[in-house]
């Protein structure tokens, strides 16, 4: 998943020293955005997390909580 960054936005972060199309190597302004989907055996989606802050990842320990609490909604 990406998200496109505005030319205005882009013109904010230089100025403060980021500069995503030199960092990305590309001009095309979009910035991942971590996501994680947790896909049930019905192929409904159980669990989703997405940050557009790309530096953030989810923590493993609440991926398997979400994976067990499926997993014990299922066996019901």
């Amino acid at each position: 998943m990406h998200l496109k960054v505005e030319a205005e936005t882009v013109e904010k972060y230089k100025s403060w020293g980021i500069d995503l199309e030199k960092a990305s190597g590309h001009k095309h302004r979009l910035l991942p955005a971590p996501a994680t989907f947790l896909v049930g055996t019905d192929g409904m989606i159980q669990f989703q997390y997405i940050n557009p802050d790309y530096k953030i990842r989810l923590a493993p320990s609440i991926l398997m909580a979400a994976a067990q609490d499926y997993l014990k909604r299922k066996g019901k």
